[in-house]
């Protein structure tokens, strides 16, 4: 959903997914982006052997690598304020729709902040580490060095909000549900599960049936529904009647499409827990929605909604000079952040044969001139995307492969270009002037040597006469903005770039099912990506409609650095294993790399105020409280 992110009031659970901010061209989504399909890492010893051999630990928290950043002891997150007060409202503005209140599953379009806000998950992710989980519904989690299992022991206090007890059997009824009902990424995590018992009544065992030593942290942040209130049989379909969740709200008012109203649960279970504190301060939530941003945007100037986060950086740049900015009732703030920077880019479909040849898309990639775009349509403020986890250690960008990234590379030597391998790639570069020449050269010998020539300046197949004529498929205005400045771009080298400006359903709908020829996209990363990076870059997700594998890409490399990924053990192996993913990714050309901003632009009215100390991804609005301006 364009312009709600886990930055907009969220517990920060593993997206993003995506996630994060929704730039001028970009659809971000979010909170069901968790999950991929990722090639199992087998073993040659068994599990059940690995576990005889291994100690079990039980903990408060479990990290992907390394030890839990906060003790058992600690009270509450650094990036929060604890002694925040509670009350009042805080009312915010996304751009589209929405035609249920079920993000668990395939159909409709959902708001995630149902997710983050109404049903909870047995653990918490930690803003302030890279990928650790401390105890929520679950008050103990215990594993083995091989993690080949997970063991969870739900706390006696918590309850769902209508004051039921949650369960075990709670807990394996989500689990159950989610695997053969849920969304494709629910499906794909939970089918790595071998078997799922209820020991007690307070305590869950899963089993592996491969090494993932990730899966933990996944199953740890399992959406926990109620099984008295339920229905199997009518799960998958859309509803306006919220999940009963035992989060800190729930639903009292819905106006379909345009409003969702949330107030604090009675007697909320979790308001004291270490996850909790400092969070969730306001008594009640309210989401309104916007046909486009330009609506949106002045309802925000007139004080219809308390936080934006800008960005476009036109409007970053010129359109705050109106009085409440002036005479301080509006700040403006830039927030850094330590994440790595969304991907933003324009995807080519590589099921059509249209971008089945690499030139072809090597060739729409050079006429994409940022830096005359930068200059004219954004003031300068945007830095290029080049690697997947740009800004950050992850990043391939400017670092030769080491030892270990080439020996996962080996086998696959046609899968990483040269200029990926020792560092040097970055994306074309133009002289700004909007008809660059060289690249205009370049792009044109990429398409001859592709079977396309320019005839009456039109770029035509030689092989059937027909015009090289992609669509773009786009849902805002600002998508459509920059759609048509790359229009002319592409139309000096005979390209006829169709543009198609849809509303928000149709554009989810035919995104989901790969309808389109190109599309607009983010994909916003963690320090820890792990099994969701198959759902956007794995060959079993390029088949399957609703994962995030948006250009059809089956790279037997992508799938093995994955795999590595997965497998690893210790921080540097770990890194190694990402950076060489990302140079498969770059090398495989599916995409024209965009733009990312350097941190988050945030104007807040004063009525609200948020804590000084950041969390890795910047602010986090359920952090944020009722002030006194």
């Amino acid at each position: 959903m364009s312009g709600i992110t886990r930055r907009a009031f969220g517990r920060n659970v593993l997206i993003a997914g995506g996630t994060a901010l929704g730039y001028p061209l970009l659809t971000p989504a979010r909170a069901q982006d968790s999950a991929a399909p990722a090639p199992a890492v087998t073993s040659s010893q068994s599990i059940a052997s690995q576990s005889i051999a291994s100690q079990s630990i039980a903990s408060h928290g479990i990290a992907m690598h390394g030890a839990p950043l906060y003790p058992d002891s600690f009270a509450h997150y650094r990036s929060v304020n604890p002694d925040a007060p509670k009350g009042g409202r805080l009312i915010q503005g996304a751009v589209g729709s929405f035609d249920s209140l079920n993000p668990f599953i395939v159909r409709g379009t959902a708001p995630p902040f149902v997710r983050w806000n109404i049903v909870e998950s047995l653990m918490a992710r930690s803003p302030d580490e890279a990928f650790t989980c401390y105890a929520l519904l679950a008050r103990r989690v215990e594993t083995d060095a091989a993690r080949s299992y997970v063991t969870f022991e739900i706390d006696p206090r918590a309850r769902f909000s209508d004051g039921t007890p949650v369960t075990a059997d709670d807990v394996l009824f989500s689990f159950e549900l989610l695997r053969a009902k849920g969304r494709p990424n629910h499906r794909t995590y939970y089918g790595k599960v071998a078997k799922a018992e209820v020991t007690d009544r307070l305590t869950i065992r899963f089993t592996f049936g491969v090494v993932d030593r990730e899966l933990p942290l996944i199953l740890a942040l399992m959406p926990v529904l109620a099984r008295h209130a339920t229905d199997p049989e009518t799960f998958e379909q859309t509803s306006f009647k919220a999940p009963l969740g035992s989060g800190p709200y729930t639903v009292t008012e819905v106006k379909p499409g345009e409003t969702v109203l949330m107030a604090r649960a009675p007697s909320y279970w979790g308001a004291e827990l270490p996850v909790n504190r400092g969070n969730f301060n306001f008594d009640s939530l309210r989401y309104d929605f916007y046909r486009d941003v330009n609506a949106q945007f002045e309802a925000f100037k007139r004080g219809l909604y308390d936080i934006r986060y800008e960005t476009d950086p036109g409007r970053w740049k010129t359109g705050y000079d109106f009085p409440a900015v002036r005479d301080g009732r509006i700040l403006t703030e830039e927030v850094g952040t330590g994440t790595p920077k969304p991907y933003s880019a324009l995807i080519f479909n590589m099921r059509r044969p249209l971008f089945t040849d690499v030139r072809v898309r090597q060739a729409m990639v050079a006429l994409f001139d940022f830096e005359w775009a930068n200059h004219n349509l954004y003031f300068g403020l945007y830095r290029r995307n080049g690697s997947f986890y740009d800004d950050s250690e992850l990043s391939c960008l400017g670092r030769p492969a080491d030892a270990r990234e080439r020996a996962l590379l080996a086998p696959y030597p046609d899968a990483v270009l040269p200029q990926a391998m020792d560092g040097s790639w970055h994306a074309p570069r133009s002289d700004g002037s909007g008809r660059d020449r060289v690249r205009m050269r370049e792009a044109l010998d990429l398409f001859a040597a592709a079977g396309w020539e320019l005839k009456a300046g039109t770029l035509t197949s030689r092989a059937t006469g027909q015009p090289f004529a992609p669509e773009l498929l786009v849902g805002t205005k600002d998508q459509e903005r920059l759609a048509l400045a790359y229009q002319n771009m592409l139309r000096r080298a005979g390209v006829r770039l169709n543009i198609r400006l849809v509303d928000n359903v149709q554009f989810e709908a035919r995104k989901q099912n790969y309808d389109y020829d190109m599309v607009p996209y983010i994909w916003d990363q963690s320090l820890s990506p792990g099994n969701e990076q198959a759902f956007y870059f794995g060959s079993a997700a390029a088949d399957t409609p609703g994962t995030r594998n948006f250009m059809g890409l089956k790279s037997p490399a992508a799938d093995a650095m994955i795999a590595a990924l997965l497998a690893a053990r210790e921080r540097e192996h770990f890194v190694s294993a990402v950076r060489a993913l990302d140079r498969v990714l770059i090398s495989a050309q599916f995409s024209v790399p965009l733009f990312y901003t350097p941190g988050q632009w945030i104007a807040r009215w004063r009525k609200v105020e948020r804590p000084q100390t950041l969390a890795l991804s910047g602010t986090l609005a359920e952090s944020w409280w009722q002030g006194k301006g």
